[in-house]
């Protein structure tokens, strides 16, 4: 096959999405864009970006952020475990590098949080390193182009993938072609429906529209089966506000603050655990109704299927007691001691990936 560069960043250069850190790629700032578009849109992650530049506007700041303002920033993007990686590598270039990120790929490789392709990414778009950034757009692109059906999550296909990439990559831009091929698989060689191939400027190349396969590739491995898990969360209100409780530092929504959950089975009734750990509140409410179902995502990517269950009415008041702003650990309900003006539990559903 001829080299695709020419054809590409012609293309490129013609018709690419005018973004901040595109117009401005500094490591910094092509590292955080990096961060928040995984698992996330290109124009839902904009204004988080904007925000948190404005707030820590270089890597010294984050580092030094409180955490509590960090996750604020960082509050409505989801997975968390991003922005706490990112915090953990700030300190790290602040200690080892001066509070610059090194221009180098096995450096960049070796942070927190920073894996083959964001490694590529900023190495080859702030510094101009000529080394691969292969993300789904980019195997989705080579693979249609190739009409390669090999699946694409098996790490020997990906490096396979990676070669052809560089085959192609002209030494004196390989930031630009790296970005290309990402715009490319973005706006053109989209992965949900159709292909726009009309538009492609690589079609008369592509095997696969050649072939007429485009739908069916990339070839990816079937999902796993999913599974329900049943959580019940206590939503305690008092005049001061809603109960919460921070999670764990490990494990599935880290560090984030939810109301106080357990794993047992819904009950249908208020059953005794529930009258235990309410013993100074008000009765139960009138027997839940269910709500239709909603969708989320869990810590992992998949999306989750969420039913539950709400009071119909809000419980009647109780008297108030001593405050209490934390939930004693491994108690279910943080009510044993204090008198709240609601109580109630509502019951989800998670279905998440089978290990």
């Amino acid at each position: 096959m001829e080299n695709i560069s020419p054809a590409l960043l012609h293309w490129f250069h013609a018709n690419h999405r005018i973004l901040p850190f595109r117009s401005d790629p500094t490591p910094y700032h092509v590292w955080l864009s990096e961060i928040m578009l995984q698992q996330t849109r290109v124009s839902a992650a904009l204004p988080y970006y904007e925000r948190f530049l404005a707030a820590l506007p270089d890597i010294p700041a984050l580092a030094a952020c409180e955490e509590e303002k960090l996750h604020k920033l960082w509050e409505g993007l989801g997975y968390y475990s991003r922005v706490r990686n990112l915090q953990k590598a700030a300190k790290l270039v602040c200690a080892q590098y001066g509070g610059e990120l090194p221009a180098d790929y096995d450096a960049l490789r070796a942070l927190p949080g920073i894996g083959d392709y964001t490694a590529g990414a900023i190495a080859s778009i702030s510094f101009g390193l000529p080394v691969p950034a292969v993300d789904g757009n980019v195997l989705r692109v080579f693979s249609r182009l190739y009409n390669d059906d090999r699946l694409i999550t098996d790490p020997k296909v990906k490096r396979a993938f990676t070669a052809r990439v560089m085959e192609h990559q002209p030494p004196a831009a390989p930031g630009d072609y790296n970005q290309a091929l990402m715009e490319l698989g973005a706006l053109v060689c989209v992965p949900n429906g159709a292909p726009l191939c009309a538009q492609c400027p690589l079609a008369h190349l592509c095997a696969a529209h050649a072939a007429g396969t485009a739908l069916t590739l990339p070839r990816k491995a079937a999902p796993k089966a999913r599974r329900i898990e049943p959580v019940t969360l206590a939503l305690v209100r008092s005049p001061e506000g809603v109960l919460l409780q921070q999670r764990p530092g490990k494990g599935r929504a880290c560090g984030s603050r939810c109301s106080g959950r357990t794993n047992l089975s819904p009950p249908t009734r208020p059953a005794p655990v529930w009258r235990r750990w309410a013993s100074s509140a008000p009765p139960m409410p009138p027997k839940p109704s269910a709500r239709p179902g909603t969708s989320s995502a869990t810590s992992s990517g998949t999306w989750a299927a969420i039913s539950s269950r709400q009071s119909a009415s809000p419980p009647p008041p109780a008297a108030s007691g001593p405050a209490r702003n934390s939930w004693k650990p491994r108690t279910p309900c943080p009510v044993r001691s204090r008198r709240t003006a609601n109580c109630w539990p509502l019951h989800f559903n998670f279905f998440r990936a089978g290990r």
